[in-house]
């Protein structure tokens, strides 16, 4: 891929309200050839989502997060395509990841209670065939996602001893 695609994809990451016509101003490159290279992203597929990173612990609804760590056997012939396949296809399903190390997959899912993601678990998930064990992480607070921290700092006016 070429290096101006690269730069756009990476300004874009860091804030995917940048218009055309800003990016140009820090590529000191014509508008219209930026937004082309907007639209061959999009049409291509590696621009595939424009996000919004929300603080949930600032919004009265709350949301329960959980990372799955599943150990399967690979389907002959798919491997671990097949099994991922079914998991993400599930709505409370944000993420899977194939893994290395002591588990297979890592499922990121999200419910409206504890309740609702150990049922999940327990009624969608563990039954699938090929899935060995699994082990559910709960998520009890977000400091850090996508580059954003979450954290307020009141102004703290003592000085710094060490870093």
């Amino acid at each position: 891929m070429e290096q101006f695609k690269l730069k756009i994809i990476e300004l874009l990451k860091e804030d995917a309200r940048r218009t055309p016509a800003l990016i140009a101003t820090m590529l000191a490159a014509p508008e219209a050839e930026v937004a082309q290279a907007i639209r061959e992203l999009e049409e291509e597929h590696i621009i595939v989502k424009y996000a919004t990173v929300v603080n949930w612990a600032k919004v009265d609804d709350e949301k329960v997060t959980a990372l799955i760590e599943v150990q399967i056997t690979p389907e002959r012939g798919r491997g671990f395509d097949a099994i991922a396949e079914r998991i993400y296809l599930y709505p409370e399903v944000k993420s899977v990841y194939l893994m290395s190390g002591a588990y297979d997959l890592l499922v990121e899912i999200e419910g409206k209670t504890l309740k609702e993601v150990a049922s999940f678990v327990s009624n969608k998930l563990s039954p699938i065939d090929r899935v060995l064990s699994t082990k559910t992480h709960f998520i009890l607070k977000k400091y850090k996602q996508d580059g954003i921290t979450f954290e307020d700092h009141e102004d703290d006016h003592r000085l710094l001893i060490s870093p």
